[in-house]
């Protein structure tokens, strides 16, 4: 099957249409983002890449349904996201969307199977299956040995390891990465990376948030945000040739 008949049968994951997000900042209206529209189709491996302040943090925001835009329709797995209340977006984050955020985000008192377990805890898993999808997702990134151990006797890279096992372990529709290898050294973000692609290889949609244009040339597709527009959005090879 060729690659635009199989893009016309993909299903979209994410629909964002006409999306503001606007701050007032004493006088002055910030507009963090400025009409953006986007379609993120399950199966695909999108890089966010942006400066600082280009308005890409805040569209992670509302893909990730942390916050809601001020104005426009974003569509998450055909339910409409952009108006919905508090509590209903943390059904949605749990449900839908697995994170691995730059700081790892694990709580030190918890060993790395409750860590992991975290999200399944919170959407209602009985503890024996908890326990049993924690331990495969733990295998999944090569740490089941370690379950025991806690946050702090593992190195940076084994950390982001056990991150991105607790975004997998609910099975999500969406694994938001947000400057995953920010906190790590090339050879252990090398392999962070290489685990993202082998991810997505294997069928899970993932959308990586970064302002390093060398880290998202390992993506397959690259939509550039600046001053709140987007202003590239194509083929990693059609990026690579302009930068």
């Amino acid at each position: 099957m060729d690659g635009h008949k199989e893009a016309a049968m993909a299903e979209a994951l994410i629909e964002l249409r006409h999306i503001e997000k606007i701050y007032q900042m004493g006088d002055e209206e910030v507009r963090a983002n400025d009409d953006i529209n986007l379609t993120i189709n399950s199966g695909e491996f999108v890089a966010i890449v942006g400066k600082s302040g280009s308005g890409k943090s805040t569209l992670m925001n509302i893909i990730g349904a942390l916050d809601v835009p001020t104005s426009g329709e974003y569509l998450l797995g055909s339910q409409d996201v952009s108006e919905m209340a508090d509590d209903q977006l943390a059904r949605i984050r749990n449900k839908m969307i697995g994170f691995i955020f730059q700081q790892y985000n694990l709580l030190p008192k918890l060993n790395l199977l409750e860590n992991v377990e975290l999200p399944l805890l919170y959407a209602g898993v009985p503890p024996a299956e908890r326990k049993e999808r924690a331990m495969k997702s733990l295998e999944r990134v090569g740490l089941a040995q370690k379950w025991k151990n806690m946050p702090n006797q593992l190195s940076g890279g084994q950390q982001q390891r056990v991150s991105i096992a607790r975004a997998l372990a609910g099975e999500p529709a969406l694994i938001l990465a947000d400057e995953p290898t920010g906190a790590l050294d090339s050879k252990t973000s090398r392999e962070v990376l290489d685990f993202l692609k082998q991810l997505n290889q294997e069928g899970n949609t993932i959308v990586m948030i970064t302002h390093d244009s060398s880290i998202a040339l390992e993506a397959k597709r690259v939509v550039r945000i600046h001053d709140g527009r987007i202003n590239f959005d194509g083929d990693v090879k059609e990026y690579a040739a302009i930068l």
